[in-house]
């Protein structure tokens, strides 16, 4: 992980109208469904890597990037947050949750009782396992869900399933043999935005905020930074470490407040001065209403 810096990068309020948005996939993948939800009208653009749609963005390519970073059900996406220490020329904007609802597509002359293989993203496959594994179906995994489609489109063979979006087997020709085959209904994917820019929300406005910071070889470390928290009534949301050889670990947490905020401040405050500054603020970006909706249930 580069060294971390720029705790406090310059803002803005409100971003430019998005023209493009990368995403690691192919076009019809959920990456691709959740970046037109967000940005209607803006082109979407596919990247084999999360390194490329990342870069996409560092570069000008694109305006924004539409990653995921966790499913209710898979868990966290591994790749992400191994990239995301990474990231010091971008800022994390927005959050948005997409609804997972995953058909099993095959060839237009293919049927259920047909098939003896499926194809999709190795996290994609255990979401519908309950299925699969009653229809005896062999798993191959892929790179992407809509990658999977597209392959068995080109390959024609009656014998091959996809597990992809409905728009997936649209864009490519497949046939929905069944829809809903995911193991349960609330499957939800978390995805979150990247900019170059970094735009902050209006303090007023319910927030998340994203940020990393690396330990010190210190008792007790991790319990003063979660005190400084936990004494300014600030809610944690996610917690992660990253080891690096036998040092120090470095850690990517998730809060919800907002800098400006008289208790955030006290909070980073200490954080700067247990991690004798080194701490980064990722990004901090309004809370998506689906985060506010679930919380109003608890």
């Amino acid at each position: 992980m580069p060294p971390l810096k720029n705790h406090a990068p310059k803002r803005q309020s409100k971003l430019k109208k998005a023209a493009s948005v990368a995403f690691q996939g192919e076009a019809g993948s959920f990456s691709d469904i959740s970046s037109r939800t967000m940005y209607p009208g803006a082109k979407t653009m596919p990247f084999v890597t999360f390194d490329e749609a990342f870069d996409a963005v560092a570069s000008g390519k694109a305006d924004l990037a539409m990653i995921p970073i966790e499913n209710a059900i898979a868990g966290r996406v591994a790749d992400v947050h191994h990239l995301m220490p990474q990231m010091q020329t971008l800022h994390m904007i927005a959050e948005h949750f997409q609804p997972i609802e995953f058909c099993l597509l095959g060839t237009k002359g293919s049927d259920i009782k047909r098939l003896t293989h499926v194809h999709s993203h190795v996290m994609a496959l255990p979401q519908c396992r309950n299925e699969t594994k009653r229809l005896k179906l062999k798993e191959v995994r892929h790179d992407d869900t809509a990658g999977a489609a597209a392959m068995v489109a080109r390959n024609g063979d009656a014998t091959q399933g996809a597990l992809a979006s409905e728009l997936a087997g649209k864009l490519y020709g497949l046939k929905v043999l069944k829809k809903g085959i995911q193991n349960t209904t609330d499957n939800v994917t978390r995805f979150v935005v990247f900019s170059k820019e970094n735009v902050v929300p209006d303090v007023k406005t319910p927030s998340m905020t994203s940020l990393f910071f690396e330990g010190r070889s210190i008792p007790a470390f991790l319990y003063k930074i979660l005190g400084a928290f936990a004494t300014n009534q600030i809610n944690m949301t996610k917690i992660e470490s990253y080891v690096e050889g036998f040092n120090a670990a470095k850690f990517y947490c998730e809060v919800e407040g907002h800098p400006d905020e008289a208790r955030m401040k006290h909070a980073l405050e200490e954080i700067a001065y247990y991690t004798n500054g080194k701490y980064r603020v990722l990004g901090t970006y309004p809370q998506s209403a689906f985060r506010v909706k679930m919380a109003l249930k608890k």
